[in-house]
């Protein structure tokens, strides 16, 4: 039913996501986008259920239910998870949206009515929703699993590249096989549905945890597909162009996260990036040296200049907000102090963004991978705050390694390098960094959180 007040409303309702988003790609100005994009999406819930619809049921004490239960959930979920579970809950998220358009397709394949032609675009549409939103939905949730620890890399299926070739294709002819029935045979929708959510565990359980960053932005576009196809399902604009949206935004963000690492989509989802594997080795004296912490803080205090080079190991201490205090005391001395950000440094993308930006650290402060490079050959002392992989000079000496070609932080241009962990245990990767080893490079071993304030005290009493 047409009606020129709602598609002008859905307009507005359009507008405000593309300013949104737009919104999104500062950190200055990414608050105020989320809130634009939410009343976006706000008023196009509404203007969805005044709807007018023909012969229509009143489901409204069912939506209401559903909107407050969601929001009660979405808010105590968002206002009590911590800053190192946030990967963990956008993946769950992200697959609570592929669910839901894998729910509307097998819905709208159950109302179809009795002698529709299955050769139509609208079977086909179903079918395509029902298959993306199911592979983000399972794919989600074994991205959550292998993030929060509970699926291990090793955990992982014999051939897993020659399985999920023929999950494919076993999807492929049974979409097929059910447009060439003469009529609707939902026994075969569910068994396709369970095939497609199986396929969705099965893609990205061979994928290695370090690879997450990659695969939550991949999972991301997948449900912005999703939902778009949800929305051809109903000709709803909103549906179509957010879904457009998210698809495009996760597409180009994969992509670039895939350049970061120099390695194609098709390497990471069958290379197993981050399984387990050991480098190949390096001629390097295996012997870390050791620091402390007061000789760490004059060194610090009389530097001229310092990079900070935050990891996972930051976001696992909760010490951003003890870095930026160490910041402010160097600051304070005369120090010029930055941060290095490597594009997959975390677990997901901009993930050392958020948590630094949690502790108000300013944004110019920040320094990209390019920029990061060309001022490490003139930096005094670099402090790596459990980060691992992306400073691994193994991406560049040593070509069995999985991470070999690489792009890194080349923090052993600088003069010194102090590398913050709580053990010689390797980085998510699970391969040695050689880094560690390094003639320039000392180990301050510890809580980060717990060095980090230790150092800022020296610095002060020095």
């Amino acid at each position: 039913m047409e009606n020129p007040i709602i598609d002008f409303l859905y307009l507005i309702c359009i507008i405000l996501f593309v300013i949104g988003l737009k919104r999104l790609s500062h950190p200055d100005t990414a608050k105020k986008g989320n809130i634009i994009a939410g009343i976006g999406m706000g008023l196009a819930i509404l203007v969805t259920i005044f709807y007018p619809i023909e012969n229509e049921a009143n489901n409204y004490l069912w939506i209401a239910a559903g909107l407050v239960l969601g929001g009660v959930i979405g808010y105590v979920a968002a206002m009590k998870v911590k800053m190192t579970a946030m990967p963990e809950m956008v993946s769950l998220f992200n697959g609570l949206g592929g669910a839901c358009s894998m729910l509307i397709a097998i819905v709208e394949f159950y109302n179809l009515p009795t002698g529709t032609n299955m050769m139509s675009t609208q079977v086909l549409t179903i079918i395509f929703a029902l298959f993306i939103g199911s592979i983000a939905f399972t794919g989600s949730i074994v991205a959550w699993g292998k993030l929060d620890g509970f699926f291990r890399d090793s955990l992982v299926l014999p051939a897993p590249q020659i399985i999920n070739l023929i999950m494919l294709l076993l999807v492929i002819g049974l979409s097929g096989y059910i447009m060439m029935q003469p009529d609707i045979n939902f026994m075969l929708a569910l068994i396709l549905l369970a095939v497609c959510l199986t396929y969705g565990v099965t893609f990205v359980m061979p994928i290695g945890g370090g690879d997450m960053p990659v695969v939550i932005s991949l999972l991301n576009s997948f449900t912005g597909i999703a939902a778009a196809g949800a929305g051809l399902i109903y000709g709803n604009q909103v549906m179509i162009v957010g879904g457009i949206t998210v698809g495009a935004a996760g597409t180009i963000l994969t992509v670039l996260m895939c350049n970061a690492m120099n390695r194609s989509l098709f390497n990471v989802v069958i290379g197993g990036f981050g399984g387990g594997g050991k480098s190949g080795g390096s001629d390097r004296e295996q012997v870390a040296k050791e620091a402390t912490v007061s000789d760490t803080a004059i060194q610090l205090k009389y530097s001229n200049k310092v990079i900070i080079v935050p990891g996972y190991g930051l976001a696992v201490a909760q010490a951003q907000h003890a870095c930026h205090d160490l910041e402010k005391a160097l600051e304070a001395e005369g120090v010029d102090v930055k941060y290095a950000i490597h594009p997959v440094a975390g677990r997901m993308p901009g993930h050392m963004n958020v948590l630094l930006a949690e502790a108000d650290v300013p944004y110019p402060k920040l320094l990209e991978l390019e920029d990061a490079n060309e001022q490490l050959p003139s930096t005094d002392m670099v402090l790596v705050i459990g980060a691992n992989d992306v400073v691994n000079p193994a991406a560049k000496e040593d070509t069995s390694s999985p991470i070999y070609g690489m792009p890194i932080l080349d923090v052993e241009k600088a003069k010194t390098v102090i590398v913050l962990k709580r053990s010689m245990r390797p980085g998510y990767a699970g391969i040695e960094n050689p880094l560690f080893f390094g003639e320039k490079t000392k180990m301050l071993f510890g809580d980060a959180k717990d060095s980090l304030g230790k150092l800022k005290s020296e610095i002060a009493n020095a």
